[in-house]
């Protein structure tokens, strides 16, 4: 055993000096590539960040957050309509993901395990999380738009939180799997049984995992476009009460106003981008932040 493991650590320790220079020449080579992509990539994302800023900040007044998208052609006009139905579709999509995403992660890492059907729920989860968004909202106007006859905010936050339930499954069972098998030996050698043991054990040495994964899917579907337009669509004024009929929201206002010849939509819909990256960029601070205090 000894005489077998001696080359290889022999060869660990081999000075640089003496490798041959193909290899030496391939890994410049690679070092340089690796590094080329890296500045292209940052170099087009602050490319993209700093044309957001400079077109959208024009747009930025008190009136953006006061009044109501302006109709085609006038003057002045806001994306309070808009920012408040964001914020109601983004709020319904969470609420309606959260208890499924985190019961559906807790069976899978505490009950499920290796059966076939864990398996199956972990394949089609997969399925969901890479599926294109305007495949689930053709799938809710289908089911939700197309019987009652008329688009609503309810459709559009049952699009979003069937966007937002891959993200929060496998983020649970990713942080739950975290969890030292111990520590639920303990729980259950006091006598809880494994519900209490869960909630009380496994849940909260997890739990600022899985507040991360729910924020990071809510910075998922804050900028979903595309389900939206087949639900809860858009106008120019503020929604009902009962979020029947089209419900305003910055991501298809974005689009409408962005592809119209009007120069004040057009500025508007950077506004409006602004306002979204930034709120996703706070969603995503706040959860690294989490994480770091969990840590």
């Amino acid at each position: 055993m000894t005489q077998a493991s001696t080359p290889a650590v022999a060869a660990s320790h081999i000075p640089w000096g003496r490798v041959r220079q193909s290899r030496r020449t391939a890994d410049r080579a690679m070092k340089v590539i690796a590094t080329a992509f890296t500045m292209v990539s940052i170099f087009v994302l602050f490319w993209i960040l700093g044309m957001l800023l400079v077109k959208g900040i024009g747009g930025l007044s008190l009136a953006t957050f006061t009044q109501v998208t302006p109709g085609p052609g006038s003057e002045g006009g806001g994306l309070a309509n808009a920012i408040l139905g964001s914020l109601v579709l983004t709020f319904l999509g969470i609420v309606v993901a959260t208890p499924i995403g985190v019961l559906a992660g807790t069976w899978l890492a505490e009950y499920g395990r290796g059966s076939k059907l864990a398996n199956l729920i972990r394949f089609i989860n997969d399925i969901l999380l890479s599926a294109p968004s305007i495949l689930i909202g053709l799938f809710v106007y289908v089911i939700l738009v197309e019987p009652f006859r008329g688009y609503s905010g309810w459709a559009g936050g049952v699009a979003l939180g069937i966007i937002a339930i891959p993200v929060i499954v496998r983020t649970t069972e990713d942080m739950l799997s975290l969890v030292p098998g111990p520590l639920r030996e303990a729980g259950s050698a006091l006598g809880a049984p494994p519900s209490v043991v869960i909630t009380s054990v496994t849940w909260r040495a997890a739990k600022s995992g899985m507040v991360t994964g729910i924020l990071l899917a809510l910075a998922r579907i804050a900028g979903e476009t595309a389900p939206l337009i087949f639900t809860a669509l858009n106008n120019n004024f503020w929604f009902s009460p009962n979020l029947v009929g089209g419900v305003s929201n910055l991501p298809v206002t974005i689009y409408q106003f962005a592809s119209a010849p009007y120069e004040n939509w057009q500025q508007l819909a950077w506004a409006g981008s602004l306002i979204i990256t930034l709120s996703i960029l706070l969603l995503s601070l706040v959860a690294r932040r989490i994480v770091a205090g969990g840590k």
